[in-house]
């Protein structure tokens, strides 16, 4: 049996040993405590890590298992949250590379290993743990461009929801920042609602934002003109002297549109 078959056999054998030893050496060198169950997800991967190189030596393949990318992606998508940081996966990487390297060196030396042979198994892995390390990161940047996307639109949701509160009036209270997905959404779902309804006045309560820009500004008038199109008349209420200033540098004219300082003046003008 040559002396990369010995190897192998000793890898697949003792894959679980080895998997404890890479995690746990990873561990100790970042002084990093984890979940019980991310751990033994770990130590189950690297078994399977150990076993596929183990295969793979003999084979003279280069090839990468779909398991480490899978686990690579679930990796990512534990991070992906409010406060999730992809750094804390992608530093774990370092560490593991310089555990491989020192455990493979003493397994090379056990089995005289010659030089060329140690090297080949050492890129192997380097290239299975870059391999890894891409497709965490760029799972990452797709799942948060996903959780953002989804988080936006029930942002969205929230920021400017159709109070009825009489017979034919209704409330808009437009809520947090009003950006370009949010007037977005306005237009296509909010307006239609209010469509759909009795509604002869809409009160635009402006008393949840405290500044906006002269684009956004631009999109709120536009949802005016479309309300007024309809029509139905408009009256603001809450308006801060910054919007209130935005809107007038954005060229909107406010002279023709009723304004008060609270809904509850403006319903008993109606």
């Amino acid at each position: 049996m040559t002396l990369m078959l010995k190897l192998s056999d000793h890898l697949i054998q003792n894959a679980e040993a080895l998997a404890l030893e890479v995690v746990d050496n990873v561990l100790q060198r970042m002084n990093l405590h984890i979940p019980r169950e991310e751990k033994d997800q770990a130590v189950a991967m690297y078994v399977e890590f150990l076993k596929y190189l183990g295969d793979e030596i003999v084979n003279e393949e280069e090839n990468i298992p779909d398991f480490l990318i899978e686990w690579s992606k679930k990796n990512a998508l534990r991070q992906v949250s409010p406060t999730g940081k992809i750094s804390d996966i992608v530093l774990r990487y370092g560490p593991t590379r310089i555990v491989f390297i020192d455990i493979m060196t003493r397994i090379s030396i056990e089995f005289g290993l010659s030089i060329k042979d140690h090297a080949f198994i050492l890129k192997r892995i380097n290239a299975m743990l870059d391999s890894s390390l891409n497709a965490t990161v760029l799972g990452f940047e797709r799942l948060s461009e996903e959780f953002k996307e989804k988080t936006n639109k029930e942002l969205a949701i929230l920021s400017a929801p159709i109070v009825p509160v009489k017979s034919g009036v209704v409330i808009l209270p437009f809520i947090g920042e009003i950006d370009h997905s949010r007037a977005t959404y306005i237009k296509e779902h909010v307006i239609p609602k209010i469509a759909m309804q009795d509604v002869n006045w809409v009160i635009a309560d402006f008393s949840g934002i405290n500044t906006i820009d002269r684009e956004n500004a631009l999109h709120l008038h536009e949802i005016g003109n479309m309300l007024r199109l309809m029509g139905i008349k408009i009256i603001t209420t809450g308006m801060h002297p910054e919007t209130a200033r935005a809107a007038v540098q954005a060229g909107v004219n406010l002279s023709s549109v009723k304004s008060f300082v609270n809904v509850k003046t403006a319903l008993e003008s109606i």
